[in-house]
């Protein structure tokens, strides 16, 4: 990989696009039958050590590291599956060459046979005009975080009173009797037109979903905001999610599901960057994201617990496990441990994947 240049990095992630599509089509590793598939896209710095490292620099972390994006799909039914990775400098900004990552993510997907709805979540750093023209040009809806700006306090200042709806949130209890939750937590939606600086065609009308959850510490109001902000911390979503308030806004918040993609990835294969070559990192970030696929695609066909376990969980149960190969009248035996737990979820693995590999 350090003889890698770029024109062979963006290679290589086109074989594992294909092989991905491959590996859905024959593992059902991505139900297409569920009505609404997430997309969601998220990077991370990636720590590094010695300034020898190419491109490794300071980004908002204040740690000398790589940064790299991540595209993940999911639905209600099956646990994330990446399609589409790519490492930057250090410094880059979090929602740098998002648009075009996530025109070849979403060109994945649709290559899976997936046909149903396709809602792109992200965080702040992720909201412009470019993603949100990607979505639409692709036929996807977004739900995209939104920094609380001069203009957001805006509109947030126009909903009604009672037009805040008290929703299932941290410590919420349930009223029977008025059949609603007691919460801390409320939500609310208005009307707004976001990327208005930008050119006309641009300009974007969608709904702003607005959760506002009380301050534990009032002293934390900034200065001159303590009659809008006074009691309540505000979290922002522009979607043009079909789904009611109700739904739209916790199903924003799962996107939080991608972090769990990270930690999977930095207890296997990203637990370090090998390489002092930028080109040989960016490739490396490859093959680490198809040996996840790979793991998440033998859990989906060993049980039901293993395809929503963690990579880390397979690979101890189904994987690493204390076997011994035995020889002998021209027949490969392989003998498993004991009263071993996992013995049935390792046969139908082992069955399954026999019975793929011949059809």
């Amino acid at each position: 990989m350090r003889a890698f240049t770029w024109g062979h990095v963006r290679q290589l992630e086109s074989a594992a696009r294909a092989f991905t599509c491959t590996l859905a089509a024959h593992t059902g590793l991505v139900p297409k039958r569920d009505e609404v598939v997430f997309v969601d896209i998220d990077s991370k710095v990636k720590q590094v050590y010695g300034p020898a490292k190419q491109c490794a620099s300071f980004g908002y972390t204040k740690q000398r590291g790589l940064h790299f994006q991540i595209v993940t799909v999911k639905t209600g039914t099956c646990a994330p599956v990446i399609v589409a990775t790519r490492l930057r400098k250090g410094s880059a900004n979090s929602g740098k060459g998002a648009a075009s990552l996530l025109r070849e993510a979403l060109a994945t997907v649709r290559a899976m046979g997936i046909t149903a709805q396709i809602i792109v979540r992200a965080d702040s750093a992720y909201f412009s005009h470019k993603v949100v023209e990607v979505c639409r040009t692709a036929g996807a809806r977004f739900s995209l975080a939104v920094a609380v700006k001069k203009k957001i306090r805006e509109a947030i200042a126009h909903i009604a009173e009672d037009a805040w709806t008290p929703i299932k949130y941290t410590d919420a209890i349930w009223d029977a009797e008025e059949e609603r939750w007691i919460s801390d937590a409320e939500i609310a939606e208005v009307p707004f037109t976001a990327f208005t600086s930008k050119k006309k065609a641009f300009h974007t009308t969608a709904r702003l979903i607005v959760r506002r959850v009380k301050r534990l510490n009032p002293k934390s109001v900034p200065e001159g905001q303590a009659e809008l902000f006074g009691v309540w911390r505000h979290h922002v979503i522009f979607t043009d999610s079909p789904f009611i308030l109700a739904q739209a806004e916790p199903m924003h918040r799962e996107h939080a599901v991608v972090e769990q993609v990270f930690a999977d990835r930095e207890d296997s294969a990203l637990a370090h960057l090998p390489s002092g070559k930028f080109t040989a990192n960016a490739a490396w970030l490859t093959p680490a994201a198809t040996a996840y696929n790979l793991t998440r695609a033998a859990g989906h066909l060993a049980s039901v617990f293993h395809a929503r376990a963690r990579t880390g969980t397979i690979r101890r149960h189904l994987i690493n496990i204390p076997a011994r190969i035995a020889t002998g009248a021209r027949r490969v035996t392989l003998h498993l441990p004991q009263f071993w737990r996992w013995a049935d979820d390792f046969t139908d693995l082992w069955t399954t994947t026999g019975q793929r590999m011949v059809t």
